[in-house]
C-alpha cells in the first residue's frame, strides 16, 4: 500500500484507539460516554479518510505520465491538484514556444546561402546546414558529435582552426578541388565555435577575368599606341619622300581605326551591360536588320566574297534593333575576315520547330578547331591572335554577340570544323519571334 493508504490506516487506529479509551474511561468512572463526542470522533476519521484518499489521488496523478487531467476536487487538494497542474501546463507551452522559436532559427539557418556549422568546446560538430554539409563534404546526421578535423583535413582549414586566430577568413579549395572556401571562424559561449562558409568560386573567377580584361584592354591600346609613336617620331625626325610620307600616314590611320574600334567595342559592352534588358512589347522587322548588315558586309568584301540573304521577310523580332543589328554586323564582318576570296558566306533567318528562331551566318572559311569553341565568345579571346589583329578584329566581337543574345532571351550556337567553315547562330525564343501576318492579324482586330 501506498504512503497515503498508510497514513489513512494510521488515523484510523488513532481515532478507533481515542475512542475506545474513552469508553473505558466512562465505564471506570461509571458514567456514560455521550454519544455526541463519539460521534465526534468517527467523523473525525472519516474526514481523514476522505482526505487520505484525495492526497493518494493526486500523487498517483503525478506519479503517471501527467497527460490525463488532475483530479479535480475541492478543498486543499483540489487547489493544489489545480496549482500544480496549471503550472505544468505553463511550463509544457513555453516550452513548445521555445522549441518553435528553434525550429524557426534553424530553419532560418538553413536558407541562408551561406553554410553554418556550430562546434562544441571539443570541435565536434554539434549541429551544420545543408550548405555547409556541401562545402565541407559532410552528412548532416550522420557526421554529428564528430571531431570536424577527423573528417576535413584540409590543411589551412585545420591550421586556421587550431591556431585561435580568427581575425580575418581563410581561403582554400572545397574537398572536391572545384570549388574555392571562405571560412570564418568565431568563437561564443563556453568555448564553442561558430564555423561560417561561403562559395566564392565565381567571385574568384570574376576577379581573374575582371585582371585579365585590364591586361588585355591595356596591351591591345599599348601595341598601336607604341606603332603612332614610332611613326611620329620617325615623321619628325626624319626627311620623309611623298610616298613614304603617304605610307607612314596610311599605317598610322590604320592604327588609329584599330584604336577606334576597340573603344568602340568597349563601349558597346559597357552599354549592354549597363542598361535594362530590351522589351518584348517593340516589333521590328527582320529583314531591315538582315538588309543593313547585309550591305555593310558587301562593303567591307568589296566584291572578294558571294555574300547572300535568305528568309526574314515574314518575321518580326521583339527586342533593340541596334543591339541586333550590331550581332548581326559582327558576324557577318568575322565571316568576311575569315572567309577565303571567293568564297560563299550566307545570312539566313531560320524558323525552328520550338516556335522560336534564329539569325545564322554560315561562310566557307578555314574552319575553327573544336576544342576552342567554348571559349570563342570570352573577351579578346583569339584562336590565332596575329591574324585576327592583321584582319582589324579587336577579340570583343562575339563576346558582344553573346551580350546581345542573352538580353533577348536568347543564345549564341556555334557549330565549326577546320576546313569546313562555320555557322554561328543567334538564337531566339519563341517569345521575342513572330510571323509578319501575326502583326497583320493583330492590327485589323484592333
Amino acid at each position: 500500500m501506498g504512503w497515503w493508504l498508510s497514513r489513512t490506516m494510521t488515523a484510523l487506529v488513532v481515532v478507533v484507539l481515542v475512542a475506545g479509551i474513552a469508553a473505558l474511561f466512562g465505564v471506570l468512572m461509571q458514567e456514560a460516554v455521550p454519544a455526541m463526542a463519539l460521534g465526534g470522533l468517527l467523523a473525525m476519521g472519516a474526514l481523514v479518510l476522505r482526505d487520505s484518499l484525495r492526497g493518494q489521488g493526486l500523487m498517483n496523478w503525478l506519479r503517471g505520465p501527467l497527460q490525463t487531467a488532475a483530479p479535480r476536487d475541492t478543498g486543499f487538494w483540489g487547489e493544489l491538484a489545480y496549482r500544480t497542474e496549471k503550472a505544468l501546463r505553463s511550463r509544457e507551452q513555453a516550452l513548445r514556444q521555445e522549441q518553435e522559436q528553434l525550429s524557426q532559427f534553424l530553419s532560418a539557418i538553413e536558407a541562408s546561402p551561406n553554410g553554418v556549422m556550430m562546434l562544441d568546446g571539443n570541435d565536434q560538430i554539434e549541429w551544420c546546414n545543408s550548405v555547409g554539409a556541401e562545402h565541407f563534404g559532410l552528412d548532416p546526421q550522420r557526421d554529428r558529435r564528430q571531431r570536424v578535423t577527423n573528417l576535413v583535413r584540409m590543411p589551412a582549414f585545420v591550421a586556421h582552426l587550431q591556431g585561435n586566430r580568427y581575425d580575418e577568413a581563410v581561403v582554400f579549395p572545397g574537398p572536391l578541388g572545384r570549388t574555392t572556401l571562405s571560412v570564418l571562424v568565431r568563437p561564443y559561449g563556453n568555448g564553442m565555435k561558430l564555423v561560417l562558409s561561403q562559395d566564392i568560386t565565381e567571385r574568384e573567377r570574376t576577379e581573374a577575368m575582371r585582371r585579365d580584361f585590364v591586361a588585355n584592354v591595356s596591351h591591345e591600346i599599348r601595341t598601336p599606341l607604341t606603332v603612332l609613336a614610332g611613326f611620329v617620331e620617325t615623321m619628325a625626325g626624319l626627311a620623309l619622300t611623298e610616298v613614304e610620307r603617304q605610307r607612314v600616314l596610311s599605317l598610322m590611320q590604320q592604327q588609329t581605326d584599330r584604336m577606334q574600334a576597340l573603344v568602340g567595342d568597349l563601349l558597346t559592352l559597357a552599354k549592354l551591360e549597363g542598361s535594362p534588358r530590351p522589351g518584348a512589347d517593340r516589333w521590328l522587322p527582320v529583314a531591315t536588320v538582315m538588309r543593313k548588315a547585309h550591305a555593310d558586309a558587301l562593303a567591307l568584301s568589296a566584291g572578294r566574297h558571294r555574300i547572300e540573304i535568305e528568309g526574314g521577310d515574314d518575321a518580326e523580332v521583339a527586342g533593340s534593333e541596334p543591339e541586333l543589328y550590331s550581332a548581326v554586323g559582327n558576324l557577318l564582318n568575322n565571316a568576311v575576315r575569315y572567309t577565303p576570296d571567293g568564297g560563299l558566306i550566307q545570312l539566313r533567318w531560320i524558323w525552328r520547330t520550338d516556335g522560336g528562331a534564329a539569325l545564322e551566318v554560315k561562310d566557307g572559311g578555314i574552319g575553327i578547331a573544336r576544342e576552342h569553341l567554348p571559349r570563342l565568345t570570352e573577351r579578346f579571346y583569339r584562336v590565332d591572335g596575329s591574324r585576327s589583329r592583321d584582319t582589324g578584329g579587336t577579340g570583343l566581337g562575339l563576346s558582344i554577340v553573346k551580350h546581345v543574345a542573352q538580353r533577348h532571351g536568347g543564345e549564341i550556337d556555334i557549330q565549326s570544323e577546320l576546313g569546313h567553315g562555320s555557322s554561328f547562330r543567334l538564337v531566339l525564343p519563341a517569345l521575342r519571334v513572330r510571323p509578319s501576318h501575326m502583326a497583320a492579324a493583330a492590327t485589323a482586330m484592333a
